[in-house]
This record gives structure tokens, sequence and C-alpha cells, in this order.
């Protein structure tokens, strides 16, 4: 073999040996490219989520913040007054609240506990008219009714039909066959789903969502039973009182577009309410539903979509000379805790 046939083979050798490392180069830098951009896809989505997890806190302190400030505007309704007389705070009777913070802007909700029915002392009759209204075909209705006054009344004869089948469920319990302290405690009873519950979520006729009252919005412990305030009242706890729909609808066009400021502007529709009317009142009563929902200020000066909702149940009376109100129960996750007037 010459010299130049043995230098041609050569120069192929080295040649496709140069090919395969270049090859080899290629495949390692794409790989090397998506390990890398999955890298940095995860970093993206942790720093997005951190953010996010961040303005949530914030955005519940925000809240938080705007609950407190709500309580001491109202202790401050009556102490201090503008010079015209006006209320400098809170104007009694009002029913938002709405706080410009630095921060952000927290829209504050004040719903009354006189607007619900008393879960302990509601007629059979309207605890039923009420599951109806709320959407509970006529069976459930039925189950959920006998279920809750079982719940409620002393069984001395011992174990009952209902008492028989919460043995059944996992874990096992007893009905309390004694007034219901919770409102929560419903959850409990035969027939009652979360949906019914908590209320859910529907469109009208335009494809907008809104808000479906759920049997909490409606039913109370701290309820006074046989009076209820016309404006922070849901229409489906009108219509369990006997109100018949057309004046139950105009109830609420009415009070959208300015609430009752006092029981005598009620007598102008009572030939539409019938006997049901002296079961109206308007006023806010000692126990009330703090609700918050803060919205963070972006640098950019526009408010962010993530929204962070708290709520609080607050006895005004003072029961003790300690304080002018007593927090009896704190919601920092309300979920579906509503109260939308409507």
């Amino acid at each position: 073999m010459t010299n130049a046939c043995r230098g041609k083979r050569l120069v192929l050798r080295f040649a496709s040996s140069r090919g395969g490392a270049l090859l080899a180069v290629l495949w390692l830098s794409a790989a090397l490219s998506a390990v890398a951009f999955s890298v940095a896809t995860t970093i993206r989505g942790e720093v997005e989520r951190s953010s996010t997890a961040t303005d949530g806190v914030k955005s519940y302190f925000l809240a938080r913040g705007a609950i407190e400030r709500a309580l001491l505007w109202m202790v401050w309704s009556e102490l201090y007054r503008n010079p015209d007389g006006s209320y400098r705070y809170w104007v009694p009777g009002a029913r938002r609240l709405n706080f410009d913070f630095p921060a952000g802007q927290v829209e504050v909700q004040l719903i009354p506990e006189l607007g619900k029915l008393n879960v302990n002392t509601i007629r059979p009759g309207e605890l039923f008219a009420l599951l109806l209204a709320l959407g509970a075909p006529a069976e459930r209705a039925r189950e959920i009714t006998a279920a809750i006054l079982d719940w409620r009344t002393p069984s001395p004869q011992g174990l009952t039909e209902f008492d028989q089948y919460y043995l059944l469920r996992t874990p096992t319990f007893l009905a309390r066959h004694a007034s219901i302290e919770e409102i929560e405690e419903v959850l409990n009873v035969r027939g009652m789903t979360l949906e019914l519950f908590h209320g859910s979520w529907d469109r009208d006729r335009e494809g907008n969502l809104f808000a479906k009252a759920g049997l909490k919005d409606c039913l109370s412990v701290y309820a006074s039973g046989e009076q209820v305030d016309v404006n922070s009242a849901q229409p489906e706890t009108l219509l369990a009182m006997g109100l018949p729909p057309d004046a139950v609808a105009t109830l609420v066009q009415a009070r959208r577009l300015a609430p009752f400021q006092s029981v005598e502007q009620l007598r102008s529709f009572s030939a539409q309410l019938g006997p049901v009317s002296g079961r109206l009142t308007v006023g806010m009563g000692t126990i009330l539903t703090v609700r918050a929902t803060a919205r963070l200020r972006l640098a950019s000066g526009q408010l962010s979509d993530l929204k962070r909702t708290v709520a609080a149940l607050v006895k005004l009376a003072p029961v003790t000379r300690d304080a002018p109100y007593h927090v009896i129960r704190w919601y920092d996750q309300p979920g579906l805790l509503r109260g939308d007037l409507q």
C-alpha cells in the first residue's frame, strides 16, 4: 500500500472520529439544555407560588386589621361626632365599610344574626319550607327536617331511628337530643349535604356567577327566633316565614335601592306581607358576623386579583366591663361563608 493511500485512510478515520465527537457534544448540549429548562421552569413555579403565599399572608393580616378597625369604629360611633353632628366613623345601621389602606383595600360586611331564624326554635313547617326554598328535593327536605327535630329534642325512650343510623356511621356518634350549640352541628344530621349547608354558585340568565345561600346563611343559634331583620334576611328565609314570592321580590328590590331605616317604612308593604309583617323588624341586634375581604395594592397602583377573607362572630353588648365587644368565634378560613344580600 502506498503512502498516499495510507494517508488518505488516516484522514478519513480522523474526520469520522471528529464527526462522532461533534455529534456527542450536540446531544450532550441538548440534554443539558433540557435539564436547564426544566430547572428554570421549576424555580419559576416555586418563586410564583412563594409570591402568592406571601401575598396571601399579607392579605390575611390586612383583612384582620380591617375587622379590628371596623369594631373600633362601631364602638366610637356614639363617642365622636363631626361639628355638624353627623357620625365621624360608623353610621349606626350601615352594613358595609370600605377601608383604603396604603397596602390595599378592604371591604367589610356586617351580617346580623338577627336576619336569620333560630335553629332551636324554628317551626317544623318553616324548616321544611326553608329547605325547599334552598333547593332541596321534597323527600330530602322531609328527612332533614325530621333529623334536626330529633337532634334538638330530648329522647327519654332510648335510641331513636336516627341514633341507630348514626351508630352505623364511621366514626359512630349519637344525636345530642338537646339544644344545638353550634350551627355546624347540622352538618351531622341525616340527609344533610355540604352544598345545602354552605350554599353553592350558579349562573344567571346572562351567564354571570352568583352565590346561592346555604342553610347556615338562614339559620343561627344566636337568632332571636320570632323577629327577623328585613334588611339582612335571605330571600329564602323570607319565603320560609310565609311571605308570598311577589312580596319577597318587592322587598328585596326595595332594600337593594335603599335599606329600610325603620319599621314604619314597612307599613306601605303591609298589604302584600300579610300577617308575617309583624315578625319583620329593622336593626342590627347585638350579635353579628364581621367579614372582611382584602386585596393588596400592587407596585403599579392597581389592586391584586388575589382576595383573602376572614370573619369574626362578635357580640357587641359587653358581658363584662373589661371590653365593649367580645369575639365569639374567629374564622381564619371562612370558605363558603356568605352574607351577601340579594
